[in-house]
């Protein structure tokens, strides 16, 4: 499966590849330092520092690129806020908190059906409608996400933590909404809109931290470290890298990088955080990757 750009993309292959590179790790270490942070710094806070630390930095970028955020009584603000909920906020608290009792890598391959859910979304919301192979490739992956659910027998009873699992589900559900939304906000610079989406995330989440109660006390040290890491790498720096990958290439590159994220995260977990490894996450992957495949064939058909 080739991820390199056509050669009519505006990049090099060598830059590609070091920009592709980049983005599978920063997006693939991201669920290692939400699994470690939870440890030092709750959920809400987590989420309310990288989203502060993340729309300031893109803000700068977006001033420094020479472009300017619309007045606030442009219409966009309120589609921008909506996405700022849907899209960070909802799924970055309820992945943080997911995560408190799930994996690190088992989260980044959750999280891989969020293109499929997107697909069916998009029939009753978009006028990209269902067809036959769209349909089988949804089933496809959601089996994928059913073998997370059992044990590592695949008998037919729960996994323990199935609960944090489907926080973790409903958070890929978030970023599936996102998404279609997206596709029906008025047109808007893509750096721009990153920016407005993240600046209206952040006081949100602040406000959800206020509400839950000052820390009462100062967060270790390795908690500050990934709540900076997060809100400089997947939320900030990942979403300028995103934005221009995919003005170069295109959206069905992207969508190809993001098949190796996973991967990525589960290196992570397992040699950084010594997560267990298992068959059923190899099985899960390949299932839900093979899902998102046929799926696609189908989109290309319409």
């Amino acid at each position: 499966m080739p991820i390199a750009p056509s050669d009519s993309s505006g990049l090099s292959r060598s830059k590609f590849l070091t920009l592709a590179v980049a983005l599978i790790l920063i997006w693939g270490s991201a669920y290692t330092m939400v699994g470690v942070g939870v440890d030092y710094i709750t959920p809400i806070w987590l989420v309310a520092y990288r989203l502060i630390l993340g729309a300031a930095l893109v803000t700068a970028y977006v001033y420094y690129k020479g472009l300017k955020l619309p007045n606030l009584s442009d219409v966009r603000w309120r589609w921008y806020s909506i996405l700022g909920m849907t899209g960070s906020v909802i799924p970055f608290f309820l992945l943080s908190t997911g995560q408190i009792d799930v994996d690190s890598g088992i989260t980044s391959i959750m999280v891989g059906i969020m293109p499929l859910l997107t697909i069916v979304l998009a029939h009753y919301f978009t006028d990209e409608r269902l067809n036959f192979q769209k349909l089988l490739g949804f089933v496809i992956g959601f089996l994928g996400i059913v073998v997370l659910f059992l044990p590592d027998n695949l008998s037919l009873e729960l996994v323990s933590n199935w609960k944090a699992q489907l926080l973790i589900v409903i958070a890929a559900f978030c970023y599936a909404v996102t998404t279609v939304i997206a596709k029906r906000a008025p047109e808007t610079s893509s750096s721009v809109g990153a920016a407005m989406m993240l600046i209206c995330a952040a006081p949100i989440a602040l406000i959800a931290g206020l509400w839950s109660g000052m820390p009462t006390e100062f967060p270790a040290m390795m908690g500050i470290l990934m709540a900076i890491g997060l809100g400089i790498g997947s939320t900030a720096l990942a979403t300028i890298l995103y934005l221009y990958v995919i003005q170069q290439t295109g959206p069905s590159v992207m969508a190809k990088i993001n098949y190796f994220v996973p991967l990525a995260s589960v290196i992570f977990g397992v040699g950084l955080l010594g997560e267990a490894f298992s068959w059923r996450m190899v099985i899960a992957f390949a299932v839900i990757v093979l899902g998102v495949m046929v799926s696609r064939l189908g989109a290309e058909q319409n």
